[in-house]
């Protein structure tokens, strides 16, 4: 399913709405090129959950986390950047897949990195950037395919 914003408010409002679509144990791989606008869906993502908190680029830090406040069951942010990782066995390190919990959700940017470490279950987020500066948010994966329907409605 691919969502079309154009700018920055519309990427977080993207975002806010996709966060409505979680289950507690989700995790979601963001990918996309530098600069499209990945930690501006995570602050979307993030209020949707209802982190009180802005969230912000945990790219020095590798991992935050966010208490979060919905209806969701979802009780815990995990924010995940592994854009200073070099290898998986890194990823490895990290102790990423410790972070699937039943009452959490994982958000890693630059994801494809880390998808070996999570496995097939997972939603994957690309970002785009085009020319006329507009994001093409593309949402897939097998953790979506129960969720084809919803995430229709989050497209349109």
């Amino acid at each position: 399913m691919s969502r079309v914003t154009a700018d920055p408010s519309a990427t977080e409002r993207a975002g806010e709405e996709f966060a409505r679509l979680l289950r507690p144990g989700d995790v979601v791989l963001l990918s996309g090129p530098l600069g499209a606008g990945k930690t501006t869906f995570v602050r979307g993502l993030a209020r949707g959950l209802g982190v009180l908190e802005r969230a912000t680029s945990p790219t020095f830090t590798m991992v935050r986390e966010h208490r979060c406040h919905n209806d969701l069951g979802i009780v815990t942010l995990h924010h995940a950047d592994v854009y200073r990782i070099q290898s998986l066995d890194e990823v490895v390190d990290l102790a990423l897949g410790e972070l699937v919990e039943e009452a959490a959700v994982a958000v890693v940017e630059w994801g494809e990195l880390a998808a070996p470490v999570f496995g097939e279950d997972v939603l994957t987020v690309f970002i785009g950037v085009g020319s006329d500066d507009r994001r093409t948010i593309d949402a897939d994966g097998a953790g979506a395919r129960d969720r084809a329907e919803a995430l229709a409605r989050w497209a349109s």
